[in-house]
């Protein structure tokens, strides 16, 4: 059976075998990826990807996948499906600690985006991640709260309630400067100039419009870090954007990048897990299927080239992949839609190929069909990106401003062809019969 790990040792020998030489650890420390609320190792997958065009080893390149990562609501209350603070901390730890031990290094570099910061800090504050950490890299961590003052129906003891306990015990002042960051590591924070979502002075996309959150756009900043602003990237930009991996490069190297461009390989093999709804916790007994489509209709060419049954741990693969080949992966689970996910070519290998599949909201349950278009590594926003989806501009549910990161459309009809774009990138998928329990899925990797 394929373990996540052996995915990954398979994947790095794929990537070595195609280099002259291994550049030092001092040049290319271990990177450890911390993703954000709700979010899967997956969301790293470009970013993985710059660094490896830029010769950082894959091996040194590490995404965790936080088994329930949706924080609770009361920090201190056990709630079903959802981690504490302390678990997090817990979690990334020990995975620190793995990827310590399998690489020799003495310390790594931490990588966060949104509450994955959070676990960050209080690794290095409470955890002993002082002594592990080298850099510290703070995507769109919304570090003095998504609201900072009592607001009628937000909890006052949410890990995202900057008067709350667990920011105000990471946010003490240190010394006699007023530094909110822990010596020696090096910080960054990356924010947006004013169009995180989570760092907004009104309530507007956490329900509460018109109502003061006492957070302000610079609420990500750090006092004692590096903080910088890039203008016009959403919540998920911050992380996930060229212009973040090009702050986050440089910060830990002293230089720029090579290149802001995914290069592609000769040979890609594809690796991921298959978890449920809300968790990365494996899906076992789910089944895989990957076929081959045509780029223009999305139709399949034939019978499926991979297919496996889930197990406990969720993993799949490893898949030898065509570079230049679309693909549309199903998964069939009991107590889901069988949900078939359309994707761009992948140019280079990834371990992290992550899927959940969908259940069917009962307000959509009588529509002909159900096609969604999703963009994790970033938001939908009319005023800022060109985009269409099912030929609907903007796509349906898109809205002003960076806050919605996936439209859903209910095609009518016979199956048929159905295209999102979003910025030059084309993802063809199609329609499947809602009433036989079908969901497509068009996902943008960029």
């Amino acid at each position: 059976m394929l373990t996540r790990r052996n995915a990954l040792l398979v994947l790095a020998a794929a990537t070595a075998a195609g280099c002259a030489s291994t550049p030092s650890m001092q040049d290319t420390p271990p990177i450890v990826f911390v993703h954000g609320n709700g979010d899967s190792a997956s969301i790293w997958q470009s970013v993985i990807w710059r660094f490896e065009s830029n010769g950082w080893p894959r091996e040194r390149l590490h995404a965790i996948d936080v088994p329930y990562p949706q924080s609770r609501d009361d920090d201190a209350q056990a709630q079903a499906g959802r981690s504490a603070s302390a678990e997090h901390m817990a979690y990334l730890k020990a995975e620190v600690e793995k990827v310590l031990a399998r690489t020799g290094a003495k310390q790594v570099v931490l990588v966060g985006n949104s509450r994955g910061g959070y676990a960050i800090r209080n690794y290095i504050a409470n955890g002993g991640g002082a002594r592990t950490v080298s850099h510290a890299i703070l995507g769109g961590v919304p570090n003095h709260g998504v609201w900072a003052v009592p607001i009628a129906g937000m909890s006052d003891t949410s890990e995202f309630a900057g008067h709350g306990p667990f920011l105000q015990a990471l946010n003490r002042p240190r010394n006699a400067a007023g530094d909110e960051v822990d010596a020696p590591v090096k910080w960054l924070t990356l924010r947006s100039d004013n169009n995180d979502k989570y760092a907004q002075p009104d309530g507007l996309w956490v329900g509460k419009r018109g109502v003061a959150t006492g957070v302000t756009y610079a609420g990500p900043e750090l006092k004692g870090a590096t903080n910088i602003v890039l203008p016009r990237v959403d919540h998920r930009e911050t992380s996930f954007s060229p212009a973040a991996f090009a702050a986050t490069y440089r910060f830990i190297t002293g230089r720029d990048p090579a290149t802001l461009d995914v290069l592609p390989e000769s040979k890609v093999t594809l690796a991921g897990k298959v978890s449920g709804a809300g968790s990365n916790v494996g899906l076992a007994g789910a089944a895989l299927q990957v076929f081959a489509v045509d780029a223009t209709s999305g139709e399949r060419h034939g019978n499926a080239v991979h297919a496996t049954q889930i197990a406990a741990d969720g993993a799949w693969g490893p898949f030898a992949a065509q570079p230049d080949a679309r693909y549309e992966f199903v998964v069939t689970a009991s107590g889901y839609a069988t949900t078939h996910f359309y994707r761009s070519p992948f140019p280079r290998s990834s371990a992290v190929v992550n899927m959940r599949p969908e259940r069917v909201p009962e307000a959509d349950k009588n529509a002909p069909s159900l096609v969604i278009m999703n963009r994790p590594r970033g938001y939908l926003d009319p005023g800022r990106d060109k985009m269409a989806f099912d030929g609907q501009n903007p796509p349906p549910g898109a809205v002003l401003g960076a806050g919605v990161a996936s439209s859903r459309g209910k095609p009518t009809g016979l199956p048929r062809a159905v295209v999102a774009e979003f910025n030059g990138e084309r993802v063809v998928g199609r329609s499947w019969p809602l009433a036989e329990n079908h969901v497509s899925v068009l996902e943008l990797t960029y």
